[in-house]
């Protein structure tokens, strides 16, 4: 049984599953996920759709429906008893659900540990308590565990086996009808509802104040999965049609490669930009309530995982108040008119990619389930 509340959980619930399906055939997936762990063949009994938000406030918002969610998954683990019940991310949602299936007796893997490392430490010793094997990502979180003898593994980091362009750069331009000799300038304003409506509109104004500065400039959009058309287009309207933006579905990787430089949020995207070796700014916005706590609890200076995983600020986070048309505009344009500067970040990336480790956190995934399946 799986349980991912996001869009990412639910492409490494997904790719873990295809693997256990590889190796054993007859294996059967249930649960709580997405479009593509309902692809990869796991019978989805709740759609994680609409609970897949960020942030205080916006948890309290959809408190109901994610209380609904959890009362159904413990409903299913108590009736179905799965052999594994593997929670992926999603952290307290899937910190109740692990407590309940251990109680009763069901193994628990869990897959991407929280961020113990920036805030909260002690969460190592409470999770220890409701899970039998916690699977890690990043190769330094393997100490913390180790430090409290509970069970952890690092299994690589999974975005280190998906991201691969399907087609060469100069094939992709083609496709997207992208002049080779313009730059172009990718969107990526997130997989979450909330996270289209508080940065996008930001993003918007930086793209429109690029172009002054740059009249030859592309612009491109690869659109989350977990986006509808219908929010997309309510900020790509007539005000902003001289943009000519590029929206392009299901191929975020060849989108990325296309790109000289790209703004993003903050989250998973920012090291699967990394991975492609692609100059980037972040950006994030919180509701204010969230943002003020996490500054009270967050530990680490950064939230960009490259930053994180390098260990320095490599690459520009404009976060909160800083998250503005003109700072992007001073970062982007800094990018694309200074070349050792693009370049410094270029190789600075290629240090992040190669501390992530080689390919195989998929097969790793699925070889430690049916280890602990026996």
């Amino acid at each position: 049984m799986f349980s991912a509340g996001e869009s990412s959980g639910d492409q490494h619930a997904a790719n873990m599953f295809l693997e256990l399906k590889q190796q054993r055939p007859d294996i059967q997936g249930l649960g709580m996920g997405g479009v593509k762990m309902s692809q990869a063949g796991i019978d989805i009994r709740y759609d994680s759709g609409s609970i897949g938000v960020i942030g205080v406030v916006e948890v309290l918002k959809h408190y109901r429906e994610i209380r609904r969610a959890l009362k159904l998954m413990q409903q299913l683990v108590a009736t179905e008893r799965p052999d594994l019940l593997v929670c992926v991310d999603y952290k307290e949602f899937n910190f109740k659900l692990a407590r309940f299936a251990k109680q009763r007796g069901i193994k628990v893997l869990f897959y991407v540990s929280p961020q113990v490392w920036a805030w909260r430490p002690g969460r190592v010793k409470t999770y220890g308590k409701a899970i039998d094997m916690m699977a890690v990502i990043f190769p330094f979180e393997t100490a913390y565990y180790e430090a409290e003898q509970v069970p952890v593994r690092y299994v690589g980091h999974p975005s280190v086996d998906k991201v691969h362009p399907k087609r060469s750069q100069q094939e992709d331009k083609a496709r997207y009808g992208l002049d080779p000799t313009r730059p172009v300038i990718g969107l990526l304003p997130g997989s979450r509802a909330n996270e289209i409506n508080r940065l996008l509109p930001v993003m918007l104004q930086a793209a429109t104040q690029l172009r002054v500065k740059f009249p030859d400039i592309q612009f491109v959009l690869p659109q989350a999965d977990s986006i509808s058309d219908a929010l997309l287009e309510m900020y790509l309207d007539q005000s902003h049609s001289d943009l000519s933006i590029k929206v392009v579905k299901n191929e975020p990787y060849d989108v990325i490669q296309c790109c000289d430089v790209v703004m993003t949020t903050s989250g998973t995207a920012t090291l699967e930009i990394a991975l492609l070796g692609v100059p980037m700014v972040i950006t994030y916005k919180l509701a204010a309530l969230t943002y003020y706590l996490g500054r009270l609890l967050i530990k680490t200076p950064f939230i960009g995982l490259p930053n994180i995983v390098f260990g320095k600020a490599i690459i520009k986070e404009l976060i909160q108040h800083e998250a503005n048309a003109d700072n992007l505009v001073k970062e982007l344009s800094l990018i694309l008119t200074d070349k050792d500067y693009a370049d410094q970040m270029r190789a600075n990336l290629l240090h992040v990619k190669q501390e992530l480790g080689q390919e195989g956190g998929s097969k790793n995934m699925a070889d430690l389930a049916l280890e602990m399946l026996g």
